[in-house]
């Protein structure tokens, strides 16, 4: 799927830039944005990784306390395994069993949650930004915009790389608060 967005955006870019040369040098402006360039240092992409470093911390030290709590239950089972009755030691190895399986479920809900987190803290940050880059576009008059690594660009001069701007512009309307999102 990826792969034929890509050949798609290829497509266009060339389908446009042979357009380009019947309309003549009037339509002739392209720009590129590098939007990871732009998650890694506006502010708001710096506060987006801030909110997400922050939540994948307090679901890793939640996850520590679950695993140093199954360890401690695992050790206390070994420790009196040879005291306990046959009944009472598979009670406490399946109550261990199940703490353990427990851990690995929160474990995937957590990566998945965070994953869901990144994904909407980039979107809400994307839709700005492209925003922006659209009302730059048409203020300067260019003819295409493309995405660094979404078109599928190898090469570019430095002269039609607009990131800079877009960040300058980006980090004076949007707030370096991260958003609460909505989940």
């Amino acid at each position: 799927m990826r792969m034929m967005i890509k050949s798609t955006l290829v497509a266009v870019t060339l389908v446009a830039l042979f357009t380009m040369e019947s309309f003549g040098a009037e339509m002739n402006k392209i720009g590129l944005v590098d939007f990871q360039k732009i998650l890694r240092t506006s502010h708001a992409g710096k506060a987006a990784q801030t909110e997400i470093n922050a939540e994948g911390k307090k679901m890793e030290s939640e996850l520590k306390r679950k695993g140093e709590e199954i360890q401690g239950l695992e050790k206390t089972l070994e420790r009196e395994q040879m005291v306990l009755s046959k009944e009472a030691r598979e009670e406490r190895q399946r109550d261990v069993r199940i703490k353990i399986n427990d851990f690995k479920n929160l474990q995937a809900k957590y990566r998945a949650d965070l994953k869901k987190l990144e994904a909407r803290v980039i979107k809400r940050i994307e839709d700005g930004v492209f925003g922006l880059v659209e009302q730059i576009a048409k203020d300067k008059d260019y003819f295409l915009v493309l995405e660094k690594r979404a078109g599928g660009v190898i090469y570019f001069k430095e002269a039609m790389d607009m990131t800079d701007s877009v960040i300058e512009k980006y980090d004076k309307q949007a707030p370096a608060k991260p958003k609460k999102t909505k989940e």
